[in-house]
């Protein structure tokens, strides 16, 4: 459909969890048996759609799968089951300085980062004073990245991601570190994006900013999906689970 931007149809991510500390291949066949291990399902047959233009947030308590179903979206990891499809350019900023080279300069990193996320190095020329002067870190732009604080690192990460000019960004719980000024422009950037028709994906810790930023989300627990739909009524229903005696 073309309203719909991403599609999640029932996606299900295992990693396997071994008892044992060498895991190595030779060790295994030295030993002459396999290695022992079981599976944890991250992500339990997940399904839901993001539509074209919305902010969608994906909400729960550490160890729902949030992190796991972005990277997922972020081709990151590859789901065991199901399929996730989406329209156009995606990028997405999902830790602090990932894709970042600690001991290149800011500078080296526009162009390093840009890259991988799918700039030609002409179009990260055209726009590097723009990701500059938006990531705040002019002054140090010729310093190694291994000296940036992490709100630095955040600035630049966001300002290269956010000038890919993708048709969906997917960012993680990263843009806490930023300060007051800095979340103010993200914000508005957010708000730029849906007027431009983009959509947004994001996780965070922060219920009061999924309900300024989000017209709907998706709960998860436990790597299942309790309900998506409206922010505001998903977020209640969670935010009652966890005052619940049974939570």
């Amino acid at each position: 459909m073309t309203d719909i931007s991403v599609q999640v149809d029932h996606v299900s991510k295992r990693f396997r969890m071994y008892h044992e500390r060498n895991q190595s291949l030779k060790s295994a066949i030295m030993r002459g048996r396999r290695s022992v291990h079981e599976d944890f399902w991250a992500l339990k047959d997940v399904s839901f759609e993001v539509p074209t233009g919305s902010t969608f947030g994906l909400i729960g308590s550490n160890g729902s799968g949030k992190s796991t179903l972005l990277k997922c979206l972020a081709k990151i990891y590859y789901p065991e089951k199901g399929s996730i499809s989406h329209r156009g350019r995606i990028a997405a900023l999902l830790e602090v300085g990932s894709g970042f080279h600690p001991e290149l300069s800011g500078r080296e990193n526009v162009f390093l980062n840009g890259s991988i996320l799918g700039m030609t190095k002409k179009e990260v020329t055209r726009k590097f004073d723009e990701i500059v002067e938006f990531s705040g870190v002019e002054q140090f732009i010729d310093q190694p990245v291994k000296n940036y604080s992490s709100g630095m690192y955040v600035r630049l990460g966001f300002a290269i991601a956010i000038n890919v000019d993708p048709d969906v960004l997917v960012v993680d719980e990263v843009l806490s570190v930023g300060d007051a000024e800095f979340q103010e422009k993200c914000s508005q950037k957010f708000v730029d994006f849906k007027a431009a028709g983009k959509t947004v994906i994001l996780v965070s810790h922060s219920m009061t900013a999924v309900q300024e930023m989000c017209d709907s989300a998706a709960w998860l627990s436990h790597g299942e999906l309790v309900s998506v739909g409206a922010a505001e009524p998903t977020i209640r229903a969670y935010l009652e689970s966890l005052n619940s005696p049974s939570a």
